[in-house]
């Protein structure tokens, strides 16, 4: 087979895009509050998993899949409660995988679709394709070459030139055109574009990129279409560069959470926490902790139960 190459070329609207995007990376990497906030990357690691099965028909709600992922039970079809239960093993370990590894997307596959269907983790070996109902909008790479056609992607991924941003985007765009697995492509699709991009800025491991997705899941679909049909990728390159761009403009309106409110957050989550371990979290220092529970006792917003060694109480001042 001759080498492979996805049809695509650079235009000025995607590299105006690019630039955009790695303007903002770099102000989110100065003001990242994401490696001191674990409230924060928990909060955005449920919605990703939510938003990601939401677009596979997962039927459980934002507070389901909460409470699932903190260990609790929850009542819903058995089917929902499994694929929410494999995502959140699969993303816990995601900064362990190799974006660049055959081997590793097959593993993701693996957990991703346990107990699920019975050929998790494996290429599908037979003929599929993608149907709107009884119509065939797309027929994917024939079951006999996925395998080799799979090898092609994943080299082209490791020896591109391409910018970390546009090869995520080609990555994510020709796995879903060659259709690898009986099921699970495009959650696993939407899992390595994330791991790709979270090796070139380490942050991407906690960007809901699949909120915004799912948000515009018809036009996610159109994209992919269009570019089908015009035989060139840029149309789904163009879609998924400004969906990651709009994704990191609402992560750094995020990380602006004043040190107030992410202290509230923390207690609302651990109402014994100490003044030490609320130092540790947010990688201040004890006295700015000290000064920080001073300024919301004296507004009215928490109050120490008990002893020293008590429990704090949240005031929600909306209240009257």
């Amino acid at each position: 087979m001759s080498e492979y190459k996805p049809p695509f070329e650079i235009d000025e609207t995607i590299t105006e895009l690019v630039a955009e995007i790695a303007e903002l990376c770099g102000e989110i990497s100065v003001n990242n509050n994401l490696s001191t906030n674990p409230v924060l990357r928990k909060e955005n690691r449920i919605k990703t998993i939510h938003s990601s099965l939401a677009i596979e028909q997962n039927t459980l709600s934002l507070d389901q899949v909460t409470a699932l992922i903190n260990g609790k039970k929850v009542l819903g079809p058995r089917k929902d409660i499994i694929e929410v239960n494999n995502a959140n093993k699969i993303y816990n370990c995601l900064q362990k995988l190799n974006a660049y590894s055959m081997k590793d997307l097959l593993y993701a596959h693996k957990i991703m679709m346990k107990d699920l269907i019975k050929d998790a983790g494996q290429f599908r070996k037979t003929n599929a394709g993608v149907f709107a109902g009884d119509v065939l909008v797309h027929a994917g790479t024939p079951g006999k070459y996925v395998s080799m056609v799979m090898e092609d992607l994943f080299k082209w991924l490791s020896a591109s030139k391409f910018h970390p941003l546009i090869k995520s985007c080609l990555f994510h765009y020709e796995f879903e055109y060659i259709h690898p697995f009986a099921d699970g492509n495009g959650r696993i699709g939407r899992l390595w574009h994330t791991l790709i991009l979270s090796k070139w800025k380490s942050f991407f491991v906690w960007v809901p990129i699949e909120s915004l997705i799912h948000d515009n899941q018809q036009a996610y679909y159109d994209a992919i279409e269009k570019s089908n049909k015009e035989t060139d990728c840029k149309y789904f390159v163009y879609f998924m560069l400004d969906i990651i761009k709009q994704s990191l403009l609402e992560l750094k309106k995020s990380s602006r959470i004043s040190n107030e409110d992410r202290v509230l957050e923390i207690i609302r989550n651990n109402p014994k926490i100490s003044a030490i371990k609320l130092s540790e979290i947010l990688n201040i220092s004890s006295r700015q902790v000290e000064r920080i529970i001073k300024k919301l006792r004296e507004e009215g917003r928490l109050v120490r139960i008990g002893s020293t060694r008590g429990q704090w109480m949240l005031i929600d001042k909306r209240k009257k």
